[in-house]
């Protein structure tokens, strides 16, 4: 559980003399001086996969149980240079569990969907296998089901799913439209998806999908990326003007 996880991480820091107080964070040899949740992340978190007492099953699990502790990005970030490092591959069972759990927790997700999306869905190596690890692989089950904590998962992976690849995603795309609950959070991937530096879509399928969302009426930016869709445009960056030319069409 991510309770025991998070344990886990304050026992292990404060091995290594860094400890929780009200102000914040201390290492007990400059005990006077406090620390921000982002120096212990920068200076410890990649410490994890350094601890041989550990099995690297353990470490990854340490990893995430210190993400959930510090709540801070670059947790991830050495979660990634140890899988993608001259010692990885990660174990991918573990790896991507931490990474389902996460988004499906109540509590906030910022974190992980951020790491989500600038590092494994803009990288092209590895954006097919995080996409399908993290939804993919099991989305006819989600829209099937429809738990609480599932749909939640979804939603965040398609919210921040604008950079992976149009072939990657569009099977899972074309599935959770049947869920409404996931309509909102297919909107925000299909703008992503033209408006990211590394966002990918293709206009006529891209279109036929937003046909099918029902959404408000006065969703910001909803009349916009139909036009720019209908006009068979790709990319934000392909036609920097098409999207100012929907917006000036938009409030006439």
């Amino acid at each position: 559980m991510i309770t025991q996880a998070v344990e886990d991480a304050r026992r292990w820091l404060a091995e290594w003399g860094i400890v929780e107080t009200g102000d914040g964070w201390v290492d007990a040899e400059v005990p006077g001086r406090p620390l921000t949740a982002n120096e212990v992340a920068h200076s410890w978190a990649g410490e994890v996969f350094t601890d041989e007492r550990l099995d690297v099953a353990e470490q990854v699990r340490l990893a995430f149980g210190m993400l959930d502790l510090l709540d801070d990005y670059w947790v991830t970030c050495e979660i990634r240079f140890a899988d993608r490092g001259s010692d990885g591959p990660l174990p991918a069972d573990v790896l991507w569990d931490g990474y389902r759990r996460r988004l499906e927790a109540a509590r906030d997700a910022e974190a992980v969907t951020y790491s989500l999306w600038v590092d494994w869905f803009e990288d092209r190596d590895t954006a097919a296998t995080a996409f399908a690890e993290v939804l993919g692989n099991d989305i006819d089950q989600v829209v099937e089901e429809g738990q609480d904590a599932v749909i939640r998962r979804a939603g965040r992976v398609l919210a921040c799913s604008g950079p992976v690849p149009w072939p990657v995603k569009q099977k899972t795309y074309d599935t959770a439209v049947r869920l409404p609950a996931l309509h909102v959070p297919l909107f925000k991937g299909l703008l992503a998806g033209y408006h990211d530096v590394y966002g990918d879509l293709e206009p006529t399928a891209a279109l036929a999908l937003l046909a099918r969302l029902h959404l408000p009426a006065d969703t910001p930016h909803l009349p916009e990326l139909r036009s720019v869709l209908v006009a068979g445009h790709r990319h934000h960056y392909r036609s920097p003007h098409a999207w100012d030319d929907a917006v000036r069409a938009s409030t006439r």
